[in-house]
């Protein structure tokens, strides 16, 4: 699917809840499409974050302020979407903001060649303002429960304990994720829908014509 258009960059996004193998999926993609060849871009929706104040400006556990303001899709759409779309200059940049250390990017420019792959993974990537930049979208599906059970296993060394990251799940993470399924509906909206429930055994429950 992915080796079909050689003539413009193919804009691809791996949306899903949290801690649903986003980043992963995308790895493993990329390399498949470089050993056929195929140049990559990748990119998260990670270097794109807003400031850590604008972020928490709702309150540090809201789930309106993880939705609606963790994300800079301003920068996201002028440094990186619309120089790859079909009328861009092909100069791009991958990240803009170091959410670790919360401090700007000042990432150089790279041009993409004609026939390049980008692949983006992150949440939120279907919400309404950025769905026209994709030519496939992508959509692993998992349960709440299995969500915060990965990142109680993944996420403690970052937020300092189990408890710590319970509560940033619970409070704002998750419901942050029911108000992106409410506001966009991205299953029903991607091209290709994959229950990830069981990593191990992933079910396609959608694969376009």
């Amino acid at each position: 699917m992915l080796a079909a258009c050689q003539d413009r960059v193919l804009r691809v996004a791996i949306d899903g809840p949290d801690a649903a193998g986003k980043t992963t999926l995308a790895d493993e993609l990329a390399g498949t499409l470089t050993d056929r060849g195929r140049p990559v871009i990748r990119a998260s929706v990670d270097g794109f974050h807003q400031p850590r104040d604008t972020r928490r400006r709702r309150g540090p556990l809201s789930p309106k302020g993880y939705f609606l303001d963790a994300f800079d899709y301003a920068s996201l759409r002028r440094l990186l979407l619309d120089p790859l779309s079909p009328a861009g200059d092909r100069r791009y940049r991958t990240a803009a903001f170091d959410h670790l250390s919360d401090s700007p990017l000042d990432c150089p420019a790279r041009e993409a060649g004609v026939d390049a792959v980008l692949l983006v993974d992150g949440v939120f990537l279907l919400r309404d303002e950025l769905r026209d930049y994709w030519d496939l979208t992508v959509f692993l599906q998992i349960s709440p429960t299995e969500s915060l059970r990965r990142a109680l296993r993944r996420d403690v060394i970052l937020l300092g304990s189990p408890a710590e990251v319970r509560e940033r799940y619970e409070a704002r993470y998750l419901p942050g994720q029911e108000l992106y399924q409410a506001c966009a509906a991205p299953r029903d909206h991607a091209d290709v829908l994959i229950d990830h429930e069981h990593p191990q055994d992933p079910r396609v429950l959608r694969w376009p014509a």
